[in-house]
């Protein structure tokens, strides 16, 4: 990424949840000035805390992970335009994201009074440019829907769906949450479990995005193999994820979040007029809630996957900005020395540090977000403006001003 051969595109990336600052820059070897393709990339809940688990736990203490080599590193303040709350939840945060604006809780894509906000997407859609959204949650959860939906309430998931395949209209949609996309007696593929049930008041939206152009594929097989330009994948009920307690919450979705970026890569790019991309890694933050550290190594080993393939891409592609954040950060996660004689109910651990015989352990405060900033990493055009401390409604801006949208 700094500069070794990129021709052709520019491609900013932009990690969300390390250090940030916003600045045009130029792609080494390229002389480009504006980014074609935009990719961001959500570790959901991804803190500081959260980057040297998976660092220390995967790469070791001077190791180094894919997401720690962009060029430009900040942080992220994450607080919501709420009366009620100081900490943001994923709508809110995915809102400021997408369209510039802070919001409140539980909105997406729309503003305090629940008018609709345009997105990021949306403004990409228009200029001609392919879009994609890509999630091991489900793909009508907040953070991805705030980039193409307008809805007052992040539960209203088949109103999100519905509003996809009718009005945003992104060209590649993986995925969870079948059960918002199919009614009430109608169990879709994948067998409910206890509380799940499909839910769609609007009939088989499934068979509604086929009438439009859509191709729906079922599984990693099916992904694989389609050629369309066009693509719906649901490959769970509800999340990819299986959450749950330390040794009961397992990450084991059946299709890989690599797998589904590297066919949203293939797909997206056949447009000359560039793309615009979601990626999300919900596991971070699922586990985390959880207070599962090792989930949480499993979520951000397959992030981490995911970033450098995302990163080869870039290389052949240099005219693209990727941005790596997270959106808040979960868990009130820090990493403690370990001490055996340290009996600490909330710890995990110990967790061995590659390279060394050093062991370390996972303290929590909470179970749910915290008020932290999040780091964030990118690279391309316009990302050396995400070094230093921003709003995450700056994050919107420097993606807006990069690509001339």
């Amino acid at each position: 990424m700094r500069g070794r051969g990129l021709a052709a595109t520019t491609v900013l990336v932009v990690l969300c949840g390390g250090s940030a600052a916003v600045a045009e820059t130029t792609t080494a070897g390229t002389g480009a000035r504006s980014a074609r393709n935009i990719i961001y990339i959500q570790g959901d809940g991804l803190g500081l805390g959260q980057r040297d688990l998976l660092r220390l736990a995967l790469k070791g203490k001077h190791g180094e992970l894919a997401m720690d080599g962009l060029s430009a590193t900040g942080l992220v303040r994450t607080s919501s335009d709420d009366e009620d709350e100081v900490v943001t939840d994923s709508a809110a945060a995915a809102t400021a994201l997408a369209t510039g604006h802070k919001t409140r809780n539980g909105a997406v894509g729309v503003d305090t009074r629940g008018r609709p906000l345009e997105t990021i997407l949306e403004r990409a859609k228009r200029a001609g440019k392919s879009t994609g959204l890509v999630t091991t949650a489900q793909v009508t959860g907040a953070s991805p829907a705030a980039f193409a939906a307008h809805v007052p309430s992040r539960d209203s998931q088949s109103d999100i769906a519905k509003q996809y395949i009718e009005d945003s209209r992104p060209d590649v949609l993986l995925g969870g949450g079948e059960d918002w996309w199919y009614p009430k007696g109608d169990p879709g593929l994948w067998p409910d479990k206890p509380g799940e049930e499909s839910r769609s008041p609007y009939g088989n939206l499934v068979e509604r995005a086929q009438r439009t152009g859509y191709t729906y594929v079922r599984d990693g097989d099916e992904l694989r193999n389609t050629r369309a330009n066009r693509i719906l994948g649901l490959f769970a009920n509800e999340d990819m994820v299986d959450y749950g307690p330390d040794g009961v919450g397992k990450y084991a979705p059946r299709v890989p979040l690599q797998q589904m970026a590297r066919k949203a890569l293939d797909t997206l790019s056949k447009n000359p007029r560039g793309f615009f991309l979601f990626l999300e890694e919900e596991g971070t933050d699922g586990m985390s809630h959880e207070n599962n550290a090792h989930g949480v190594i499993d979520a951000g080993r397959a992030l981490d996957a995911t970033i450098a393939e995302v990163l080869r891409f870039v290389r052949a592609h240099p005219d693209t900005l990727v941005i790596i954040g997270g959106d808040h950060e979960t868990g009130g996660l820090s990493i403690e020395n370990y001490d055996a004689e340290d009996t600490d109910p909330d710890q995990d651990g110990p967790f061995g540090v590659p390279g060394s015989k050093l062991q370390f352990t996972v303290d929590w405060t909470t179970h749910d977000h915290t008020g932290a900033d999040t780091p964030v990493t990118a690279e391309g055009p316009g990302s050396s403006r995400l070094g230093g401390t921003v709003e995450n409604t700056d994050v919107y801006r420097v993606m807006r001003a990069a690509s001339g949208l």
